[in-house]
């Protein structure tokens, strides 16, 4: 994990395949402890809450190409991980998920070893395809 820090492009890829990859579209289930009033809509104490986690995850007005894997949506000009606020792939709130910071370090380590010990390839004849 020491060499994380210089392992930039390899984040950013992985940060753009967890957005793409979508795998948890809504947050955990949260309850109003009081209630509140959101951009004039009001909120009943005990209301049932769920964050809709795909509406940021590909927000147009957050990314250049959205429907598109760019792992340029999470770099800077020189390589460099830009750790953006739309970018929720676990949870949001002030409780989010108490396991997510090992579940980077597992995503990470899983993702480098792949890709040093394994070779991936088509069928032959076989063309891959985003859409």
């Amino acid at each position: 994990m020491s060499d994380r820090p210089n392992m930039s492009y390899t984040d950013t890829v992985i940060h753009e395949t967890q957005r793409m990859g979508n795998i948890v579209p809504l947050g955990f289930p949260k309850m109003a402890s009081k209630d509140a009033t959101m951009r004039g809509y009001f909120i009943l104490k005990g209301t049932a809450l769920m964050h809709v986690l795909t509406s940021v995850l590909f927000d147009k007005t957050e990314r250049e190409t959205p429907d598109n894997f760019n792992q340029g949506h999470f770099q800077h000009q020189v390589v460099k991980l830009v750790q953006r606020e739309a970018f929720l792939p676990f949870s949001a709130g002030k409780l989010v998920w108490l396991g997510e910071g090992l579940a980077r370090m597992e995503h990470f380590l899983s993702f480098v070893v792949s890709f040093q010990k394994l070779c991936f390839s088509t069928l032959e004849g076989m063309e891959l395809s985003l859409e």
